[in-house]
């Protein structure tokens, strides 16, 4: 099946727009055009959005995304640098994810005991 920039935007739940600025910066190689240079999405192309909406949302950098990408496109020949690619953003995650939890412990610890700190400010007179 084959989709309209209108429905693939819709089914990853992007702007189309943003569809057209990664086609554009090369993170969608694989994908088709009309004669007319309308775009036309497949199924395989909805699942490479996924995976580019995830190591995005997810903080990778877009040329490393497309580094990434490019680097599918090679096959089975370099499995192992995606995988160390992955580990490492995973790592990067995992990182993120300990300095957030303790500025919501923070933040939590603010919020539990506002009434008796009360709101930081500088006074001006």
């Amino acid at each position: 099946m084959e989709y309209t920039i209108k429905q693939a935007a819709e089914r990853v739940k992007l702007p189309a727009s943003t569809l057209r600025y990664y086609d554009k910066n090369g993170l969608m190689p694989l994908l088709k055009k009309t004669s007319y240079g309308t775009r036309q999405y497949s199924e395989t192309d909805i699942h490479w959005l996924e995976l580019v909406r995830c190591l995005k949302d997810s903080g990778m950098p877009l040329d490393e995304i497309k580094a990434f990408m490019m680097l599918c496109l090679e096959g089975s020949a370099t499995s192992e640098q995606r995988r160390e690619m992955l580990e490492l953003h995973r790592a990067n995650i995992e990182r993120q994810m300990r300095v957030l939890t303790r500025s919501l412990g923070v933040i939590n610890y603010k919020l539990d005991h506002y009434n008796e700190i009360g709101i930081f400010h500088i006074d001006k007179d």
